[in-house]
């Protein structure tokens, strides 16, 4: 059986380029090189410019630990953190 492929549309590419650029501006605000953080990351510096990138077929894993490189982990805790959405769904049910 084929992996099912993963479909982002361009509006939401556009989300991971930013997060990408954020770290690669993280990045060099520490005056880090790409093989610094790739070594102390743990993975291959094409890698780190594939997250640098926004590429979405990067894992999780490897954003995390470029983030924890650059002393953004605690950042990673804010993702869906504040699910308004989930939260007016679940009043409705309060009704």
């Amino acid at each position: 059986m084929r992996p099912k492929k993963n479909i982002i549309f361009p509006k939401h590419l556009q989300i991971l380029e930013r997060l990408g650029e954020n770290i690669k501006l993280a990045r060099k605000r520490r005056k880090l090189t790409t093989v610094q953080v790739a070594e102390r990351a743990d993975i291959d510096r094409t890698t780190l410019y594939q997250i640098e990138k926004g590429n979405p077929k990067v894992s999780m894993g490897a954003y995390f630990n470029v983030l924890r490189v650059l002393g953004l982990q605690d950042d990673f805790l804010k993702l869906a953190a504040d699910d308004t959405l989930g939260r007016k769904l679940q009043d409705l049910d309060l009704l």
